[in-house]
């Protein structure tokens, strides 16, 4: 089946960032928006406490469960933005890394961000998300 998204690279911008600096979709593509990824389990419970890499590695298995209920995969997503609940650096990337290594070839558009304080109890990790897909 074809892909909406069509990753954007641009050799008059630098080449160190791990992901595409672009990304569209055609007009006739079903966009997904999906709700911040926590890291939640099931049971309502916060996964991996005190572990940015861990916790992320839990967001990106419920962004996949939520984009499966879409009818999507992490191929389908067109962007990205990751919020990480730390002013260090090295948790910023600690995260960032799962997520990177999560998504492989299909390096999206994405944004990473420090941010002072998460939704639920213990949470470090939460990543949001937009998707488009071509539907038969």
């Amino acid at each position: 089946m074809p892909r909406a998204v069509t990753l954007i690279r641009s050799a008059a911008l630098s080449d160190v960032a791990e992901y595409a600096y672009a990304a569209t979709a055609p007009a006739e593509a079903r966009l997904i928006f999906l709700a911040g990824a926590c890291p939640l389990e099931k049971d309502g419970s916060t996964a991996a406490v005190g572990d940015h890499a861990g916790q992320a590695a839990r967001c990106v298995e419920n962004l996949r469960t939520a984009l499966a209920a879409a009818g999507a995969d992490l191929a389908d997503v067109i962007s990205t933005r990751v919020l990480v609940a730390s002013t260090r650096q090295q948790d910023l990337v600690a995260a960032w890394q799962v997520v990177r290594d999560a998504f492989g070839e299909h390096d999206v558009p994405s944004t990473l961000m420090g941010v002072t304080v998460l939704g639920y109890a213990d949470q470090l990790v939460e990543i949001e998300a937009v998707a488009a897909v071509l539907d038969d």
